[in-house]
């Protein structure tokens, strides 16, 4: 008899034991930034403590795509969702989006882009939701962007270094991803 091989039911029985994995079907948007920012739940996770409060920001500087939002503007929705979801409170998230670079491209309107900007609804949702989107003035002076010409609630900064700088005081982290 070889015993390397399991038996039909027995295989079953080891598979219906064995725990499910998260699929690509198990994320899901919300709940503070609907449509975009989708995480899947994870119950085995470490749960964080009640007083978990965040000061987190974001360093873009590589442009997206021109057909879909930028992923680093969608990982600080993630950040939000996921935290919510884990049980943080969004008044105990403070998140701050410093761009810079071939990114500042993704922070104007239609007008200046000449064409439909697919972050916009992303870039609403995150000011809605409380994110601060600072542009470095630098770079803007660089691609002959004007206030104007950025989407409604995306700031002028001195500069990225400037803004990062002051972040740093007010007790803020840098995502490195």
């Amino acid at each position: 008899m070889d015993r390397t091989k399991l038996h039909p039911m027995n295989a079953l029985l080891l598979a219906m034991a064995m725990p499910l994995h998260a699929g690509p079907d198990d994320f899901s948007a919300g709940p503070l930034i609907a449509v975009f920012g989708k995480t899947a739940e994870v119950p085995d996770a470490a749960k964080l403590p009640q007083s978990t409060r965040f000061k987190h920001a974001f360093d873009v500087a590589e442009v997206g795509p021109t057909d879909a939002p930028n992923r680093h503007f969608d990982s600080a929705a993630r950040f939000l969702n996921m935290h919510a979801r884990a049980g943080i409170p969004a008044e105990a998230m403070q998140l701050a989006i410093v761009v810079h670079g071939p990114a500042a491209m993704d922070l104007v309107s239609a007008e200046r882009l000449g064409r439909d900007n697919p972050n916009a609804a992303l870039i609403a949702a995150l000011i809605e939701a409380g994110v601060s989107i600072s542009l470095c003035s630098q770079t803007a002076a660089y691609r002959d962007i004007k206030a104007r010409d950025l989407l409604p609630g995306v700031e002028l900064a001195l500069s990225a270094m400037t803004k990062h700088a002051l972040l740093q005081q007010q007790g803020y982290t840098l995502n490195p991803w």
